[in-house]
């Protein structure tokens, strides 16, 4: 599928760039650096961008570039830490819209495409198909069950918009997924469209209960799940976990691999002391980790 004109001319205006100011002793700087670039789609003519969080997360300023070059001061209104989804405010100036639809309409093989802004400011598309709608999980404590997977190269920043052959939002790409091959990974629209009221009103999600959150990075090996690394300062640091550790339990639970583990962590809350066992050095340790509440800590 080529997008065609009328839908380009009806997304592009729609697609921007954003720039976050992130101080130096945030607790993600060391992670996702201080200045951090990225696209988002305006969703709501009053001014409201749906992105991805990690573009924005601890900024203390945010500049929002539009399709004419205009650059505006944006604020965080909303963070959803389980899904990775941001929203950021503009005030002061009706913008164009993007068209939103739930993307349970989508099927294997279906066309889409996605638009995205380049550091000149520039705008890029890319085409290709859905390639999956299963569940997807990542190394640092995040897990969808339902991603949108896709054949179309992100063409630009991350954070623009997957769209359907209609012109629709239907999905806001976070990750290239190139260690697997050239594909591009995008969290659903409705994760926004089904709690859009609750998110603008508190800045997040309230009616799900927190979940337990230790900071750790983690891979699965021959069925095994390794401890890549720990965020200093955080309850996997505090509890002991180490990198190279091997957890091998979790509340007396084997682990396998990161869904079972994910399973396994969210079943608690912030606050919670979580048994584990670990091995390390041909030795087994028993470790308890005190919970934390990603929130809290990337506040």
């Amino acid at each position: 599928m080529n997008a065609s004109v009328t839908l380009l001319e009806r997304v592009l205006p729609a697609t921007v760039q954003l720039q976050g100011e992130v101080p130096a002793d945030h607790p993600s700087a060391a992670i996702l650096g201080c200045e951090r670039a990225g696209s988002g789609t305006v969703v709501d003519s009053a001014g409201l961008i749906l992105t991805v969080q990690y573009i924005v997360v601890g900024a203390q300023s945010i500049t929002v570039t539009l399709l004419d070059g205009s650059e505006l001061a944006g604020e965080v209104a909303a963070q959803d830490f389980a899904t990775g989804i941001a929203l950021v405010r503009v005030d002061g100036r009706k913008l164009p819209v993007a068209k939103l639809s739930a993307s349970t309409g989508l099927q294997r093989g279906q066309e889409v495409f996605i638009v995205a802004a380049l550091g000149d400011n520039a705008r890029r598309v890319s085409n290709g198909a859905v390639s999956s709608l299963d569940a997807f999980d990542a190394y640092w404590e995040y897990r969808l069950e339902r991603a949108i997977t896709t054949t179309a190269v992100n063409p630009g920043l991350t954070g623009g918009g997957l769209f359907d052959g209609m012109g629709h939002l239907v999905g806001v790409v976070s990750l290239d997924l190139n260690e697997v091959g050239r594909f591009t990974l995008a969290v659903p629209v409705e994760n926004f469209l089904d709690h859009r009221q609750e998110l603008l009103r508190n800045g997040r999600r309230t009616t799900r209960p927190p979940r337990a959150w230790v900071g750790l990075y983690c891979y699965t090996w021959r069925g095994r799940l390794i401890i890549a690394g720990v965020l200093p300062g955080t309850p996997a640091e505090s509890g002991g976990l180490k990198a190279g550790d091997v957890l091998l339990t979790v509340d007396g639970r084997e682990v396998t691999g990161r869904a079972a583990l994910y399973q396994l962590l969210w079943a608690h809350s912030p606050g919670d002391t979580i048994a584990c066992t670990v091995f390390r050095s041909d030795e087994i340790k028993p470790l308890a980790i005190c919970a934390g509440d990603a929130e809290a800590f990337f506040a």
